[in-house]
């Protein structure tokens, strides 16, 4: 009960800062109608939409066709995905001149995007900083999912009061306020609740307005890893399946709504006593992206190799500095 009510809570203030405190309501995965089962937060028993939608009755081929050509994104051919990749799919800045080198200028919208590495690597280092460059230059407005609270207003405060004041027009202060009112930040503790999360936004993201200046460019998520690790192995045998399905609606998000999600990840013991990123070899595949993060002990000068891309070759790297 403590758990549903916490969802609850959560769901609620989640729509306060994504629809900005106006009454609509989103449908969300919970408040889908399931049969019964053991196991009423799991959405794998959930009916289907296009079931719903056609309704349980035999229904003639064409009505059917057109139902899942509503549910699903239509065909396009090389030609349409070049003029979506050309108009629709842009580069968002990291604000680490290292990383934005290295990937052609940063994280592309459409992309889904994996920062791996051992603790105290840089990895939430590089999250702050590519919300703090996306608000910054009026992008957009970045979501970002807290799973272990590393989100520090604080931090970002610190990185935009160390810039110098030639670099912009405004005031300090105004500046400030006007970032920090872009970034959306939403604590998140257990799977079910991003699952939650990310049915809440995409239902947002159905009515966004493209123009509008206030489009959602840039979710993070910091650590994925934390939310997953617990569900795998044991007795949780549907705990692989949740991984995936989870990758694959991070890139659904991604790819139709044109905006760039960014995820960590940690790193676990290997053969010899190497590391390797977290997670296995099934969530290997669903990342567009994987940068490999590493720093020296007591050095604040990070190193950043290409681990898996989708136009680059693996193996290229570049150094960045972060701020202590």
């Amino acid at each position: 009960m403590e758990e549903r009510g916490r969802a609850e809570a959560s769901r609620e203030e989640l729509e306060r800062l994504i629809d900005g405190g106006t009454p609509y309501k989103f449908a969300v995965a919970s408040q889908v109608p399931m049969p019964p089962t053991r196991n009423p937060r799991s959405a794998i028993h959930a009916k289907s939409p296009i079931t719903e939608e056609v309704g349980e009755e035999d229904v003639g081929m064409e009505e059917v066709s057109v139902a899942i050509d509503r549910q699903q994104p239509p065909w396009l051919n090389g030609v349409e995905l070049l003029e979506d990749a050309k108009w629709n799919k842009h580069v968002l800045p990291t604000g680490c001149e290292g990383i934005d080198i290295l990937l052609g200028g940063g994280l592309r919208e459409g992309q889904l995007t994996e920062i791996v590495g051992p603790s105290s690597s840089g990895k939430t280092q590089v999250c702050l900083c590519s919300a703090l460059g996306v608000a910054d230059l009026n992008l957009g407005v970045v979501l970002f999912l807290d799973t272990c609270n590393s989100f520090s207003s604080h931090r970002i405060a610190h990185m935009v009061n160390s810039q110098s004041d030639t670099l912009v027009k405004e005031g300090k202060e105004g500046r400030l306020k006007r970032i920090m009112s872009s970034i959306l930040c939403h604590s998140v503790f257990d799977i079910f609740e991003l699952m939650d999360v990310l049915h809440q936004l995409e239902c947002k993201l159905k009515h966004q307005v493209k123009s509008s200046g206030n489009r959602i460019r840039l979710l993070i998520v910091d650590s994925i890893s934390s939310l997953i690790t617990p569900i795998l192995g044991g007795k949780n045998s549907q705990g692989r399946l949740m991984m995936i399905t989870t990758g694959i609606l991070l890139k659904k998000i991604a790819n139709e709504y044109n905006l760039s999600v960014l995820v960590t990840n940690h790193m676990v013991g290997g053969e010899g006593g190497s590391l390797k990123p977290a997670l296995g070899e099934s969530w290997k595949n669903i990342p567009h992206v994987r940068l490999v993060l590493s720093r020296d002990q007591g050095s604040n000068i990070c190193n950043v190799s290409i681990l898996k891309h989708t136009i680059i070759a693996s193996g290229r790297a570049a150094k960045f500095v972060i701020d202590n």
